[in-house]
């Protein structure tokens, strides 16, 4: 649910914003682990999530070229017969059987001139980190801002836990455990769970350990890339350690910026669909434990927001826009609420003689510009 409201939020405004400034306003999208496209009950799954998206942008002008490619005989029958309903319907949609890696660097390059937005979402480990440095930095040049690429990938942290079990046993597995160094672009990450093992507490241990080798990993990826990287951890539930993250990439601020806001709508959609659920179960009207209330989560942000602004206007001494400072003006917060916290923000501060005109008018929040006091 939470995956998917994401999905469904972000690319249709990638497809938009950079569509309608794109040669021919064609965008690309390349689904790697595609599926079957829709579940058995009805509902879409990833890919038809996309083409539903591509229809909407192709009623309104813009061309979103999907790509899917998916290895399992029987997944990948169930996903040619949506695709094929889509594409009877004039969406471009193309579709690969077989291991993403095989068809990566040829889909790519139909992809040159145009906006790219890869979604890797395995079952277990995504690819190795040199096939992704070599698209995103390579063949997609660190430099160039535009056209654009992004990325979203599922890092699972359920894989990592399993893989750090071979580190801790003296019979692991030596071919899991190469095929995971290959994915982190290195054996660095053993050493995390070697600590672990020498431990007293080797399960408490290790769980920290999984959390250290999904940030590390990130840094990685900035690094290698020069792109700015956020991860985002996924939970069954409030408190619960994540199951896996989702990592984004991008090179704009305006990507970095969207995404976070749609994170948090996505996580507010995914806690309603629990009590939803718990409701059906039991008859009774139960909030899921510890689920954070969006509005008090948006009451606790707004001072903090409104003092990173207050800092960030300090150190630069002129006027700011807000999209071009995006984490700094988020901070701890970013993911966590809508853009709609940082206006609230704004007025705050100006409510309290801290800025020069407020420019809460402007027609979005992210498009904000604010102004020092005057002396």
């Amino acid at each position: 649910m939470f995956k998917h409201e994401l999905l469904k939020g972000y690319l249709a405004q990638f497809g938009g914003m950079t569509g309608s400034r794109a040669r021919d306003k064609r965008v690309v999208y390349l689904d790697g682990y595609a599926g079957e496209g829709r579940y058995e009950n009805g509902e879409p799954a990833s890919a038809e999530i996309a083409l539903q998206i591509a229809a909407h942008h192709r009623a309104h002008g813009l061309t979103m070229e999907c790509f899917f490619a998916e290895s399992d005989v029987k997944s990948y029958a169930r996903l040619l017969d949506v695709v094929q309903q889509y594409s009877a319907r004039g969406v471009l949609a193309r579709h690969y059987q077989g291991e993403i890696g095989d068809a990566l660097d040829s889909l790519v390059r139909r992809a040159e001139r145009a906006p790219l937005f890869l979604f890797l979402d395995p079952c277990g480990l995504t690819l190795p980190l040199v096939r992704l440095v070599d698209v995103l930095a390579r063949q997609r040049p660190r430099h160039q801002k535009w056209p654009p690429t992004e990325l979203l990938m599922n890092f699972s942290m359920m894989a990592v836990w399993r893989l750090g079990g071979h580190v801790r046993s003296a019979k692991g597995n030596s071919k899991s455990l190469q095929r995971f160094d290959d994915v982190c672009g290195g054996s660095w990450w053993r050493t995390y769970f070697a600590d672990a093992a020498a431990t007293p507490h080797k399960e408490a241990v290790a769980q920290d350990a999984i959390d250290a080798v999904a940030a590390e990993y990130a840094r990685r990826l900035e690094g290698r890339t020069g792109m700015l990287v956020q991860s985002v951890p996924v939970a069954h539930s409030p408190r619960k350690r994540a199951v896996y993250r989702l990592v984004f990439a991008t090179r704009s601020q305006y990507g970095l910026w969207v995404f976070g806001d749609n994170v948090a709508r996505a996580r507010d959609a995914w806690w309603t669909t629990l009590d939803a659920q718990e409701e059906e179960s039991t008859g009774q009207m139960s909030l899921v434990p510890h689920r954070p209330d969006p509005a008090e989560v948006t009451a606790r942000a707004v001072p903090e927001i409104a003092a990173n602004l207050e800092k960030l206007l300090a150190r630069t001494r002129r006027p700011v826009r807000l999209v071009d400072h995006t984490l700094e003006v988020f901070g701890n917060y970013y993911g966590q609420v809508p853009e709609a916290a940082a206006r609230t923000a704004v007025q705050f501060l100006h409510e309290r003689g801290k800025t020069g005109p407020n420019g809460v008018g402007s027609r979005r929040v992210r498009e904000i510009t604010v102004s020092p006091a005057a002396a």
